[in-house]
């Protein structure tokens, strides 16, 4: 890792347990479109299936925001993750070294990176993640979200915030709430 530069553009890490770590990099998009930045943020989870409030007032804002996912590992096959990764990934890459963005979200991708109830690394590898952290266009700051962080993410990382959780209302019944998490 080279010394951490404005210029240069920085590699921000969101991971930890706890909630929080897409609402931090919703805050940080937020205030970069303040100050004039070209925000780009792209779920590898999420589904367009779903809607989101961070999308609804991103569309508003003019903040563009792409969900490639499919939602939960469990909630389709193997095969229908791999497909929706290797497409989500092969538009990051595009999008990213097209460098029309200042600031660019890879939502829930350290989530991506860390499935291991079916192989990824062919659709999503590790290795370009961290070669296109190396190679971006020269001031675009990346923010990488999602449990899990990959060792090597971290230490390809300018800044890592890791969110714990210490209670949770989802343990007492309280599923999830409009406006809280959609």
């Amino acid at each position: 890792m080279s010394k951490p530069s404005k210029e240069r553009g920085l590699t921000l890490v969101y991971t930890g347990d706890g909630k929080g770590k897409t609402t931090a990099a919703v805050g940080l998009a937020i205030r970069a479109l303040g100050r004039g930045k070209r925000v780009l943020i792209i779920q590898f989870i999420k589904s367009p299936q779903r809607t989101y409030g961070e999308k609804l007032v991103f569309d508003k804002l003019g903040i563009e925001m792409v969900q490639k996912g499919i939602g939960f590992t469990w909630t389709k096959t193997p095969d229908e993750h791999r497909d929706a990764l290797k497409d989500a990934w092969t538009y990051t890459k595009e999008r990213v070294m097209a460098g029309e963005h200042d600031l660019v979200i890879l939502d829930e991708i350290n989530n991506a990176l860390a499935i291991n109830n079916f192989p990824i690394d062919d659709v999503l590898p590790i290795s370009e993640v961290l070669e296109l952290i190396a190679n971006r266009p020269q001031g675009m700051h990346l923010v990488l979200t999602g449990r899990g962080a990959n060792s090597k993410i971290i230490k390809a990382a300018d800044l890592v915030s890791e969110i714990n959780v210490n209670k949770h209302y989802y343990d007492g019944g309280i599923p999830a709430v409009m406006g809280i998490e959609l």
